[in-house]
């Protein structure tokens, strides 16, 4: 009867851990880039059920399988791209296609489709909460003033197009399913080699927008809540049935 809890209580905790997920989706809603996340659970250890004889227990026959424990399995990212806003600002950029931005976040370079960048007060390419924007070679841009102009590569010139003040790095990985997801939105390379993206187009004034499906994150949300509280109300019975099997039925 016991192991009844064991089942709840890791289904219960396995939903909190869904909702966190789901929150954290909710909350990025407005980020813009942010990709969202699906968390995933799997049973533990599964073990084979057996009819066996009461006394003669040599001819066992398997009859099923059985786990005791959900348990973590894996934090899915979807790098669906989302859909693109105009903002009209000169310091905004979007990526068309596979790639990411680099940003030198002064603990090691990290990678982000959230284009919605600033001028620090030395004048160069920054994202806010972040670091530096690092241009094609891998060196901060410095512009100086946010009258700018940009073409589809990337390529900053001040706003009349005579001068050139450097090129925005997009790169790409062999794998972004291998990457390791940090704060807002930002991913580490996680061991992979960075290259130069190919087939990727730069939108200026424009910013991709986060990828969360909010209806879909709703129906997920009420879906894992019913869940937890289903397992609350079963555990609460397992709960009153053994206080009455070790009190009521001891003294009997």
């Amino acid at each position: 009867m016991t192991k009844g809890f064991y089942n709840l209580t890791s289904g219960m905790l396995s939903q909190g851990r869904r909702l966190d997920v789901i929150a954290n989706n909710m909350t990025n809603l407005s980020t813009a880039g942010y990709k969202a996340e699906t968390y995933t659970d799997s049973t533990f250890e599964e073990v084979l059920m057996s009819r066996v004889g009461n006394k003669d227990k040599s001819g066992a026959t398997v009859i099923g399988e059985e786990s005791y424990i959900l348990a973590p399995d894996q934090f899915y990212v979807d790098y669906t791209q989302g859909s693109f806003k105009e903002t009209g600002l000169t310091l905004d950029f979007a990526i068309q296609g596979d790639g990411f931005f680099a940003i030198d976040t002064g603990d090691g370079i990290q990678y982000t489709r959230g284009g919605n960048f600033s001028l620090n007060e030395q004048g160069q390419l920054y994202l806010s909460g972040h670091g530096l924007v690092l241009g094609t070679d891998g060196q901060p841009i410095n512009l100086t003033t946010d009258q700018i102009r940009a073409d589809s590569s990337g390529r900053i010139y001040t706003q009349d197009g005579g001068y050139y003040l450097g090129q925005i790095g997009v790169y790409s990985f062999a794998d972004n399913g291998q990457l390791a997801k940090a704060d807002s939105g930002l991913f580490d390379a996680n061991g992979q080699q960075a290259q130069a993206a190919q087939n990727t187009q730069v939108l200026w004034g424009w910013v991709e927008e986060s990828n969360v499906d909010m209806l879909k994150e709703m129906t997920r949300m009420l879906t894992a809540q019913r869940s937890l509280q289903s397992g609350a109300q079963v555990l609460k019975l397992y709960d009153n049935l053994l206080t009455k099997a070790t009190t009521e039925l001891g003294r009997l």
